[in-house]
């Protein structure tokens, strides 16, 4: 078994533990395998045990990627995940499944504007700044609704849910603590009558948290391919 494949198998035994802890279904979490960076003979070890999500924030990098991949595996379901500039929404629109990173309603509008009429509509997630940090991308935790309306009116894009890196910290509780936080958003937005399915929320140091917080969606790069060179 290759390093990579190892790295999957030993997530997914993470992913079922901390769903059965948090008396989950399993099946209820997508791993996205978070590829930015590693070369195409990594995704394709990838492919050859199971995996078809898979994250990308480097338009250069990612694009000869999806279309070499896309020929040899048309199942694959591409996530944009890094920060999103104008110049770049026509290329994103029209190569990816799904984006988590929308912050701005002109973006928003622009990746609906360029959205191929022939393909379903993008996928998207609202990143939300959830510890406060300047540092950090998102929008603020108050600002998030008016932003889910606005998208509502844009037919090529679909509304799935909400995505956060939190601050980096080993406590657990304080983890746990940033999820709920996001997890409230989107149950505030449900009862307000949107219907939102995806929490964007774990990676490979805070997954099992994540998870116990509603995580459906778990972006891990180093756990499955190592650290980056």
């Amino acid at each position: 078994m290759s390093n990579i494949a190892q790295g999957i198998e030993t997530v997914k035994q993470r992913i079922l533990a901390a769903a059965i802890a948090a008396n989950r279904d399993p099946i209820e979490v997508t791993l996205l395998a978070i590829s930015k960076t590693r070369p195409i003979d990594d995704i394709r070890a990838a492919i050859a045990v199971g995996q078809q999500h898979f994250g990308e924030n480097y338009l250069q990098d990612a694009l000869p990627k999806i279309a070499s991949l896309t020929t040899e595996a048309p199942e694959l379901c591409w996530h944009f995940i890094g920060a999103i500039q104008s110049n770049k929404t026509s290329d994103i629109a029209q190569h990816f499944d799904w984006v988590h990173t929308v912050e701005r309603l002109k973006i928003a509008k622009r990746l609906n504007d360029q959205r191929p009429e022939g393909l379903e509509p993008l996928q998207v997630c609202l990143q939300v700044n959830i510890s406060g940090e300047t540092s950090k991308s998102g929008i603020a935790a108050d600002e998030v609704q008016a932003l889910a309306e606005a998208i509502g009116s844009l037919p090529r894009l679909k509304l799935r849910g909400l995505m956060a890196i939190p601050a980096a910290t080993n406590d657990v509780a304080e983890q746990q603590q940033a999820f709920k936080h996001l997890r409230q958003i989107l149950e505030h937005l449900n009862q307000q009558g949107f219907q939102l399915d995806t929490l964007s929320m774990g990676m490979s140091n805070d997954l099992e948290a994540a998870i116990a917080q509603g995580s459906t969606l778990v972006r891990i790069g180093t756990a499955i391919f190592g650290a980056r060179a």
